[in-house]
Parts: C-alpha cells; structure tokens; sequence
C-alpha cells in the first residue's frame, strides 16, 4: 500500500511515482462504483473517487502530490502505474487521471469538449485549426489556459494509447533553467498586456489580455505564453515574442523524454513549459491523450 518516489532520470527536477500493480487492483471496485459518465454529470462523485485513491495509499498520496507541484525546485511528477493487464483499460485511465486531478484541485470546464477533461487523438492525416494535432510539427514549447479567463494552476497529461508511434517525445523546461530567463523576464515588453485569442476549436468566444512575465509570491517569474494565440499589437510586441520563441526553442536545458502508455505528467503551469517534437511519418500514426488542468485547492 505505497507508491514509491524517485528522480527522474533525465532531471532531479521532475518526480517519478510508481504505483503497483497490486494496488492498482485495489482501486477496481471502488473504480466500478463510477461510471465515466457519472463522473461527467455529477461533480461529487469525482471527490469521492479521488478519496478512495487517496485511500488505497494510507492517504498520503494528495499530499505528496500537492508538495511536488508547489515546489519551485520540482513542479512536475511523472506517475508510471504498472499495467501489464487489460483489466487496466482506457476507462480506468480516465478514473485514475480524475483521481490524482481531484487530490490537489478543481479542474476547469473544457471548452474544447464541453467536459472537465478532453481526449483527443493525433494522426497521420489533420484538419484541425490548432498545433496540437499536427503530427508532423513541433509543437513548441508553451503553458496552458493562456486564452481563457479561468486560472490554469496545473496540468495534467495522460497517454492512453498509441500505435505506429515514432519521435513524438514529450518536451519540458522548467523557467529557471531557462538561458533567457533574466533577459526577457526583465523587458519591459513581456509585462505589458498582450491580446490573447484561440481558434474556432477551442470554443472561446472571447479574447482576454494579460502580460507573457509576471511575479509570484516569493518575486519569482512566473509565464504564461503560448505562441499561435498572441495577438501583437505593434512592431514592438511582434519582435519580443519572436525572440522569445526563439530564444525558449534554443534552449540547450529542455528535459526530452518518451512518455509510457499510462503514464501521466502532472506540471505546475506557472514555471513549467511543455511541448512535443514531431513524429516520424506514419500512415498508421496514432496517439489518444488525455488532458486536465485546473487550479489548486486553496
């Protein structure tokens, strides 16, 4: 009845948990009590799932959750739950996502699925309006909830499944390892308000506006930036942001690594940026990821 905790072997940055397969069978009767669609339709019953997760764990694992995340020296966790048998189906995934999202926050409302989380796949052939889904693209690194007015405190990522799968690792960097960092924190460009817009998928139909850089409590910078949703509103801010792309493209610390199927990334949203490289072409690509993010119980 207990998870271990270790470092990541690419970064002492980033926590890996490890779940058993032996306590995993422990969550599948309590799992059963919930159906997918109850856990949509009744906001409750996600708490109650959350706890019998917690539980499974001498109830501490909310605890180290929430420690990780808010801990400027770490913010991120990897959790790799051992599921070598089919009784752990996609199902169980989106339980166990919702359990470990409801030990440390509320998730917010998912304008893209009208849910409060989102599944979506990436294949070989798109025709979406977002960076998200194009396979053959590097989706550059960036934070989430830049668009809406909800605050994004953390993220969650699931990979549910994959096949034809080549390249496509996940991309972090953590703000303070960044090379840049001081420059451009420090320009007085990155603290003005931007407009900031999404595209038609996303369900959005307004923009909000909010400066890239601010401070957290302790005076740390803290980002908010993605980069197909900016508007600029002058030569000044146009060349700031591409810079900074630039600038976080080129960063020799970003952490590259392959997610396992079941595996989550669970990231501070605030000093933590995220992105993917590009697959290898493949008429049989496919890759379901499942998303959350949300903000911390306070």
């Amino acid at each position: 009845m207990s998870f271990s905790v270790t470092d990541h072997q690419n970064s002492k940055r980033v926590r890996v948990i490890k779940f058993k397969e032996s306590d995993l069978d422990r969550l599948i009767f309590p799992f059963k009590k919930h159906t997918t669609i109850s856990l949509e339709y009744k906001p409750f019953s996600r708490f109650s799932l959350a706890k019998s997760l917690d539980e499974v764990f001498n109830n501490n694992l909310g605890k180290e959750l929430t420690k990780i995340l808010n801990d400027r020296q770490t913010g991120t966790v990897v959790v790799e739950p051992e599921m070598s048998n089919k009784k752990f189906d996609k199902d169980f995934l989106v339980k166990l996502s919702t359990g470990l999202a409801y030990l440390v926050g509320n998730p917010n409302f998912d304008s893209m699925t009208g849910k409060y989380y989102a599944r979506f796949y990436v294949k070989h052939q798109d025709s979406s309006d977002s960076y998200l889904r194009k396979a053959y693209t590097n989706l550059d690194l960036h934070t989430d909830g830049t668009y809406v007015k909800e605050k994004t405190d953390w993220l969650i990522m699931t990979k549910m499944e994959e096949q034809g799968v080549s390249g496509g690792e996940s991309v972090i960097l953590h703000l303070d390892d960044w090379e840049h960092l001081d420059e451009l924190s420090n320009n007085p460009v990155g603290q003005q308000n931007f407009t900031w817009g999404s595209p038609k998928s996303k369900n959005i139909d307004y923009k909000v506006e909010h400066p890239v850089f601010k401070k957290d409590k302790n005076g740390k910078p803290i980002i908010s930036y993605i980069d197909q949703f900016p508007e600029p509103k002058n030569m000044e801010q146009g060349l700031f942001l591409q810079r900074l792309s630039d600038c976080l493209e080129e960063s020799k610390n970003k952490i590259e690594f392959p997610l396992p199927v079941g595996s989550t990334i669970f990231s501070n949203n605030y000093f933590w940026l995220h992105g993917r490289k590009p697959f290898k072409e493949n008429t049989n690509l496919s890759r379901e990821l499942l998303r959350i993010r949300g903000t911390f119980f306070n």
